[in-house]
């Protein structure tokens, strides 16, 4: 093992949570290291996302610190597109991870008031010891496929993938595919598998609010510019979301009683931007469950008794923080599921300089404000040492 190297920031991930606090700590002349298992930055919007993603939020809400899109961008942003844009923003700020790099342990030395991080080279399998002030746990809440214990999934012999590894509905024209999970993702690869001509179910587990782009970007445009109340705006959202696709109740679809604004402030979730998906669902392309009871060998058995036969599972069903594996002294910030213990806006200040940024599930606008949030905190601490 190699001699202990001093840092005075350490930022553990290189997603765009990594390189927003990069770039902020660079900002005002802070010195750090980054980090990343991966081979690249923002690994997931490169390797695990599939073709047709766009962002789903107008591009004035999901810009990083101190870079806007170049002129021309489109305002939904394709991956592809958003890619470059990280691209750009990493040599803009100079910000050079260093890849293939597993964090294996993070411990809290109370005597040295300092965290000692064990990182592996993956590619040599050396292992190096950091000593650093400040840890910034920038992993993000996506670290890991979340997949839910179904009875029967092991035994299920079609294909059975996580959304991370979907890419296209042409690998499944023709074939039978159960998509399990009704967010963003969900909906958007069961629109992709139908107009590929796949023969396509999707499984909405609890309500759901369905919107289409145009009346989110006012809605937020609204509460953040104009500062409406949000469940004004909330109220108004959804009597225009009934007016332009009627009653869902009756395909499978019910609403939340909280509006979509109000919801994803409190909770987190988000409203599910519509790409086309309500109108298959109406016409009854797309069919609808409401859960799963059992998966057999060629089979689902849903909630009430209906079983169908399906090729492929595709799981839309989120991601996973891992970050309790590795960091041993995170009482004070995260919970056992490895998500923070305080609500935002608060989330991302733990004890003993330790921070999160993208664990507020608020998009890359909250990955900007947990940014700015940390590189102004630790320059704060920073002078109060050096009195």
């Amino acid at each position: 093992m190699n001699a202990m190297e001093d840092v005075v920031v350490l930022i553990v991930g290189a997603g765009p949570a990594g390189l927003a606090t990069a770039a902020c700590l660079a900002q005002r002349h802070v010195p750090y290291i980054i980090v990343e298992r991966e081979s690249s930055t923002a690994s997931l919007w490169r390797h695990r996302a599939y073709d047709r993603l766009k962002l789903h939020l107008a591009k004035e809400f999901c810009e990083l610190p101190h870079m806007a899109y170049p002129a021309g961008t489109p305002t939904y942003v394709p991956r592809d597109m958003f890619v470059e844009y990280l691209d750009s923003y990493a040599n803009q700020f100079g910000i050079r991870p260093r890849y293939h790099t597993a964090v294996e342990s993070a411990i809290h030395d109370k005597g040295k008031n300092q965290w000692v991080v064990l990182v592996r080279d993956m590619d040599t399998s050396v292992v190096a010891r950091l000593a650093t002030q400040f840890l910034v746990v920038a992993a993000g809440e996506n670290s890991a496929a979340n997949i839910p214990p179904i009875p029967g999934l092991s035994r299920f012999e079609g294909e059975a993938i996580h959304s991370s590894a979907y890419k296209s509905g042409r690998a499944y024209t023709g074939k039978s595919v159960l998509v399990v999970g009704a967010g963003n993702s969900g909906m958007e690869i069961a629109y992709d598998l139908a107009t590929h001509g796949a023969h396509t179910s999707i499984v909405v587990r609890s309500p759901v609010h369905i919107m289409t782009k145009e009346l989110i970007w006012y809605g937020m445009t609204m509460v953040q510019n104009l500062g409406l109340n949000v469940t004004a705006v909330d109220s108004l959202l959804v009597m225009a979301a009934n007016f332009y696709f009627g009653d869902l109740s009756k395909h499978g679809i019910m609403r939340p009683k909280m509006g979509p604004l109000l919801l994803k402030s409190q909770t987190g979730r988000s409203a599910v931007i519509d790409v086309g998906t309500a109108r298959l669902i109406k016409g009854g392309v797309i069919k609808v469950f409401q859960g799963i009871s059992k998966i057999n060998t060629n089979s689902v058995e849903f909630h009430g008794g209906r079983q169908n036969s399906f090729d492929a599972i595709v799981f839309a069903t989120g991601y996973k923080s891992t970050v309790n594996a590795w960091l041993k002294n995170g009482e004070s910030m995260f919970k056992d599921d490895g998500f923070p213990k305080n609500y935002f806006p608060n989330h991302w200040r733990g004890e003993n300089g330790l921070y999160c940024a993208g664990f507020a599930r608020r998009g890359l606008a909250g990955i900007a404000m947990d940014a700015k949030n940390i590189a102004n905190d630790i320059v704060a601490a920073m002078d109060k040492m050096s009195c």
